[in-house]
């Protein structure tokens, strides 16, 4: 049976791309760089639905604890 993004999965990299509203070149960018949980099979990259959320949600947890760093003016 085929894993798809609706199975809460595997997502290719066009399905991540799309979820994060992002140009495939920036995909592959984070992917070569390891900044993105993600695999390879062969020529294509894989990625999981539940590693790519919990990323998502490290992410804005951090811009958000960055910005009030930021907006109190600690240094």
């Amino acid at each position: 049976m085929k894993a798809t993004a609706v199975d809460g999965e595997l997502l290719t990299a066009k399905e991540v791309c799309a979820l994060l509203r992002i140009h495939p070149s920036t995909l592959y960018k984070l992917t070569k760089q390891g900044r993105i949980p993600s695999f390879r099979i062969g020529n294509d990259w894989r990625f999981r639905m539940e590693l790519i959320e919990r990323w998502m949600a490290e992410k804005s947890m951090y811009a958000r604890l960055a910005r009030n760093i930021i907006e109190s003016g600690v240094n």
